[in-house]
Parts: C-alpha cells; sequence; structure tokens
C-alpha cells in the first residue's frame, strides 16, 4: 500500500518562464499521519536503527551515481570524493549525515520523502536489476523515517547531480513538511537531525557522543562500501621544551583528526587466496572478544537460487556463559555489508549453537524495518546448507587433527549428545558420527565407527557401561567378565551418555547392550549349567533373600559372570542404576530400575548365605550386607548406612 502525504501547497511565486518555488508547505492527510505515526513508533524496535538507516540510504546514493558512471563517459570517477560524513554538534544538538552522492531534484524529494514506503532505490535496482553488481540496500522507502525517533524535526539538503539547485526538505513529523531552495556548493545530500530533548527514560544526547557513534557504525555499517568519516578529538603528548626541567610532568593536548569508522571490505568478501590463518584469527579475536585463537575456520559461500556467504568459527573453548540461560546462540545476518541480526538462532540448531560467525546474502526477504525476516524459508535453507557444512568440517577434523578434534569434543561433547537425544532422537542419526566415549581397551576417547571396525567376529553387541568417573566404572564386577571375553567397552560417564545411547539403539546395525543387563548372556554352556542347578536347589534361598529386600529388588538369582567378586546389581528393562540415579535427582523423579542381585555361586559368600538359610536372623543381616555392597560398588549409598555397619562388625 501506498501513501501519499502531499495535500496542500501554499505558497508558491512565478518568475517569467520558469517557476521559482520560495517555500511550499504541505499537511499529511489523516490517513497519512497514522501511517507516519506507526513508522515512527511501531516499525523499529531500537531507536539506534536510525544511523544505520540513514548511512544505508546515503550508500545508495553513492552507488547510483556510480553506476551512472559506468554508462556515461561524461561522469568521472573519483573514488576520494565517494564517502559519507557524520557530523555531530554538540552545542546545537544535531546530528548530520551527508554524502557526495546522486542527489535529489525538488521533484524526488517530494516523491521519495514525501510520500511513504516510495523508495527510489527499490525503483532503480528494478531498473538495473539485469545488470550485475547492482547491490543497492534500500527497499522499503521507510528507512529514512526512523529519524523521528530520535529526532524532533528534520532537515534534508540536497542537490541533484548536473544540477544547479539545491532545494531543502524539512519536517516536525506527522504535522507536514516544507521544501524550499537552498544553497549547496556540491551534489548530493545532507541529512540534519535535531535531537529530541532529554528525558527521564531516553538519553538522547548519547547520540552526540563519539564513542556511541564509532559503536553503532562498527556494530550496523561497518561494512558498508564507501568510507564513514568523522572528526574525532583525541589526544597527543606535547612537545616540552628544550629548556624543560626533567622532571616535569608531561602534558597532553587535544587535537581533531578526519577518521575512518568502517572496516568497508568485510573478510568474508574477499577471495580464500588472499587471506591468510592470521586474517581470519585476528577478525575472529577481533569481532568475537576471544583471546584464543578458533580451533577450525568454516569459510564458505553458495550460489544459485539463494546466495549466500558464511564465515563461521568452532572456538577452542566455550564461552563463560555458554551453558547458563543467559547465552544465545546465532549467527550475524548481513545483507550487502549492512548487520541486520546481531544473533539470528534460527541459522543454527541448539546443538551447534556454540558455533559463532556471521551470513551474508543479498537475497533475504526482510520485513519493513529491516530488522527481522519476513520468511523463514530462506533462513531455513540457509541453516540447512549450514548445518551440513559444519559437520562435514567436524569430521574432517577427526579424520585428519585429532588433536584438535579432541580438545574440540572435550569442550562440546554436551551439547553434542544432548542433540542425540533431543526432540525423541530426530537428530540421532546425524550427530552419530560425531560423538565419542572411552574405550575400555584403547584408553581413549573413540567414534562409535572406530568401535565397530575393531568388533570382533563373534561380537553381537556394542558393549557399554555407566557410572561416574572412568576409574569407578573400570572395577565393577559386571565390566571384568565382559573384559575378559576380549570385547571392547565404551565407558559412560555423563550424565546424558546413556540416555543418547538409548536413543540411539543402534549403530551401523549393532544394537548397544550396558554390562549391567540381567540378560547379557556372555556364560559359556558349563557356567549356564552351573546357574541353572543352583538355581534350582537353592531356589527356597533365594526366595528368601527377596522376600527379605521385598521390592527393593524384583529378582535374587546365582551367577558365575563374577569372577572374584561376590555380588554385583543388575537391571531389567530400560532403565539402569544410573539413569536411576540422574532421574532421582529432578523435581519429579522417583523413576525406579528393576534391580536384580546376583549371587556369585563360586564365592565363599554363597556358602555363608547357604548355611544361614536356617536362621532367619543371621540371613537377613546377610543379605543386607550383600545387598548393600553391591550397592556401594556401583556408586549408590545404602539406606540405612548405620544398621549396614552394625551389621558388617557383627559378623566379622
Amino acid at each position: 500500500m501506498r501513501y501519499n502525504i502531499v495535500s496542500t501547497q501554499r505558497t508558491r511565486v512565478l518568475t517569467n518562464e520558469n517557476e521559482v518555488f520560495k517555500m511550499a508547505t504541505y499537511e499529511f492527510k489523516s490517513e497519512s499521519k497514522r501511517m507516519l505515526d506507526l513508522m515512527i513508533n511501531s516499525i523499529y524496535t531500537h531507536k539506534e536503527i536510525f544511523l544505520r538507516e540513514i548511512i544505508s540510504n546515503a550508500s545508495d546514493a553513492l552507488d547510483k551515481l556510480y553506476y551512472k558512471s559506468l554508462s556515461d563517459e561524461n561522469i568521472t570517477f573519483d573514488r576520494e570524493k565517494f564517502f559519507i560524513r557524520i557530523t555531530p554538534d554538540k552545542d546545537a544538538r544535531t546530528i548530520t549525515i551527508s554524502d557526495g552522492g546522486i542527489g535529489m531534484s525538488r521533484n524526488e524529494l517530494e516523491e521519495n520523502l514525501g510520500t511513504i514506503a516510495k523508495s527510489g532505490s527499490f525503483a532503480f535496482k528494478a531498473e538495473n536489476e539485469k545488470k550485475d553488481d547492482v547491490d543497492i540496500i534500500g527497499q522499503f522507502g521507510v528507512g529514512f523515517y526512523s529519524a523521528f525517533m530520535v529526532a524532533k524535526n528534520v532537515t534534508v539538503k540536497s542537490r541533484k547531480f548536473g544540477s544547479d539547485e539545491a532545494y531543502k526538505w524539512y519536517s516536525e513529523g506527522a504535522d507536514g513538511y516544507e521544501i524550499e531552495p537552498c544553497d549547496k556548493a556540491t551534489a548530493g545530500t545532507e541529512i540534519i537531525l535535531a535531537l529530541k530533548d532529554n528525558t527521564d527514560d531516553e538519553n538522547y544526547d548519547q547520540y552526540l557522543e563519539e564513542f556511541t557513534i564509532r559503536n553503532l557504525v562498527k556494530k550496523y555499517s561497518d561494512y558498508i562500501k564507501y568510507p564513514i568519516k568523522m572528526m574525532v578529538t583525541k589526544q597527543r603528548l606535547k612537545e616540552q621544551p628544550k629548556d624543560a626541567d626533567k622532571d616535569a610532568k608531561p602534558e597532553y593536548e587535544s587535537y581533531t583528526e578526519d577518521e575512518v569508522l568502517n572496516s568497508m571490505v568485510p573478510l568474508w568478501r574477499k577471495n580464500k587466496s588472499e587471506l591468510s590463518e592470521d586474517d581470519y584469527n585476528n577478525f575472529y579475536k577481533e569481532k568475537f572478544f576471544d583471546y584464543e585463537n578458533p580451533l577450525k575456520t568454516i569459510h564458505t559461500s553458495a550460489d544459485g537460487t539463494l546466495s549466500y556467504t558464511a564465515l563461521l568459527f568452532i572456538p577452542s573453548r566455550p564461552p563463560f556463559d555458554y551453558y547458563t540461560k543467559d547465552f544465545k546462540k546465532g549467527l550475524a545476518l548481513y545483507t550487502n555489508g549492512v548487520m541486520i541480526m546481531d544473533k539470528c538462532e534460527d541459522l543454527l540448531p541448539d546443538y551447534f549453537g556454540f558455533v559463532r560467525g556471521l551470513v551474508d546474502s543479498a537475497d533475504l526477504s526482510l520485513n519493513i524495518s529491516r530488522e527481522i525476516l519476513q520468511h523463514d524459508r530462506q533462513l531455513k535453507t540457509i541453516a540447512a546448507h549450514l548445518k551440513k557444512k559444519i559437520k562435514s568440517e567436524l569430521l574432517n577434523m577427526q579424520k585428519n587433527d585429532r588433536e584438535n578434534y579432541d580438545k574440540f569434543y572435550e569442550a562440546f561433547k554436551r551439547p553434542l549428545k544432548f542433540g542425540v537425544y533431543d526432540n525423541y532422537g530426530v537428530n540421532k542419526d546425524f550427530l552419530a558420527d560425531l560423538i565419542m566415549f572411552w574405550s575400555s581397551s584403547e584408553k581413549k576417547n573413540v567414534t562409535l565407527s572406530e568401535y565397530v571396525e575393531r568388533m570382533k567376529d563373534d561380537q553381537e553387541f556394542i558393549y557399554y557401561a555407566s557410572g561416574e568417573t572412568v576409574e569407578q566404572i573400570d572395577h565393577l564386577p559386571q565390566v571384568e567378565n565382559v573384559k575378559d571375553k576380549g570385547y571392547e567397552i565404551l565407558y559412560l560417564t555423563e550424565d546424558v551418555d546413556e540416555f543418547a545411547i538409548k536413543i540411539l539403539d543402534t549403530y551401523k546395525e549393532k544394537k548397544f547392550k550396558s554390562v549391567s543387563s540381567a540378560d547379557l548372556n556372555l556364560e559359556d554352556e558349563t557356567a549356564k549349567a552351573e546357574e541353572a542347578v543352583a538355581e534350582e536347589t537353592s531356589k527356597d534361598l533365594f526366595t528368601a533373600m527377596k522376600d527379605i529386600l521385598g521390592d527393593r529388588v524384583v529378582k535374587v538369582k546365582p551367577t558365575t559372570r563374577l569372577k572374584n567378586h561376590p555380588v554385583c546389581i543388575t537391571n531389567e528393562g530400560d532403565v539402569s542404576l544410573e539413569m536411576e540415579k540422574i532421574l532421582g535427582a529432578m523435581p519429579n523423579g522417583g523413576v525406579k530400575a528393576q534391580r536384580v542381585l546376583e549371587i556369585n555361586i563360586k564365592h565363599p559368600m554363597f556358602e555363608k548365605l547357604k548355611a544361614a538359610e536356617s536362621d532367619s536372623d543371621k540371613l537377613k543381616r546377610l543379605t543386607e550386607v550383600a545387598y548393600g555392597c553391591a550397592l556401594l560398588v556401583e556408586g549408590m549409598s545404602v539406606d540405612d548406612a548405620a544398621g549396614f555397619a552394625d551389621s558388617v562388625c557383627e559378623l566379622v
């Protein structure tokens, strides 16, 4: 929808055949007043955006003159004159943004500034869409109005390139605007913002500070292709007289210097062959305030229906707030060198939230304020490409730079494992190749692929064991038997590990199996026969022990797999003892594993239990001690520590 904000012209003077405008005053129509109020107060969420918008318009004006020079041999392109200047005036409380671009005629001032959503840049872009390298930023024609978020009035002085006439456009907002001739020595446009008065809630004087202006340019317009200049105040050491005392204190003086505030050429738009590792590292450390070099730099681009360039970094360590609720993932989003979003969360999945960097694309469909995107389809396309690229680079690091991959994995293994488990395992197959676990045989972290490649011919399962530490797991009775069979075991020490394994279920058609499973079934036929005999002949004993332990266990059974250990606890079903511990620590915890107490029939403990079968009190004490010992080995606490200690002392 387009709204003309011209209604009534009040003053016009005619001289001979030429029409000379002393001043023309215009009022906004009622519907246009409402539209302009919307522009000023509702579209933009941050007042600081005004500087980005006006600088972008100035850049477009310079671009138009540059493109005109390509087709007009009478126009000389002088790079030194193509710049944007910002001039703050603290006394007058004004900030001026000027350029030496194409400028505007009186009609263009009225057309572009007197019509909301009339974009001269958009029209220019449409007219030249078949030409290469037409990177005009403006699309909607509303960026100019963001000035009224900070200004009580706006003055625009403009002289069209090739014209001797200049005009001044003036407005205080929704009440209307004025146009009159003015003096301007050169072609281009000058926008003067008279800042609003300060309030208790807003300090508009901040936009007059060199520090603020410098930061806003660096944040939003650092990669505008033309220099953004400003006279800045600096300090220098005064030269001391030759006869000055040696102990005289040094004196400083202030001076002004014309300084370029922006970098202009984005690093990511340069050819990779032009860039060194130091170039990438320095950019990363400066941009993301890190003192360490990144572990990996990913510089990639795509051309097609949706074109973009991405510069991504994998840090050496997590940010200090990475595991807090304050951390916000995302990549900076640019279009034609102008930053649109500081953190675009949609470009990264949570499990790759540690990746830092940016994406630059001229093909994004932005909303009218250029603050957010209209269509998430484009973002989803870019995000899908980046996700695959990040994984590919990580796998390449895993294969060819294992030392750095190990360092990366130690820093960011948790989000990867949570990514496997999250959303009911929708990303499990995508992430399975990236995760690693400690190996009982290799004594280091190994990938699932490396484990499977080393599996014995007769090995049916990928075996794993869970515990708080590698050392604790290594001493579990259940582990000993599996290791004796020559099978490699993955040690799971993170609280998310077993949940991720349960979600994975299989890897390369090999199922995962806990060494604490009651149905591990690694015994030979002789051992199975011995267990069957013991279960039959000592049936009453096992039943009595089950009755003593009650619902703490689902079964008491004989076993031969424990070698030198008297007892162990295994589990039936999907909930292991480690999962029980983790779930029990949650607010709504209470999920219990189906515990099975296994008694080693080749250990002297079994004979003592049989001997106490006729003494109910002694059997109870022995059973409680056996169960308590099994819990302690698993790293769990006994329910009644004092009673357990008494029973142990009594039986010694």
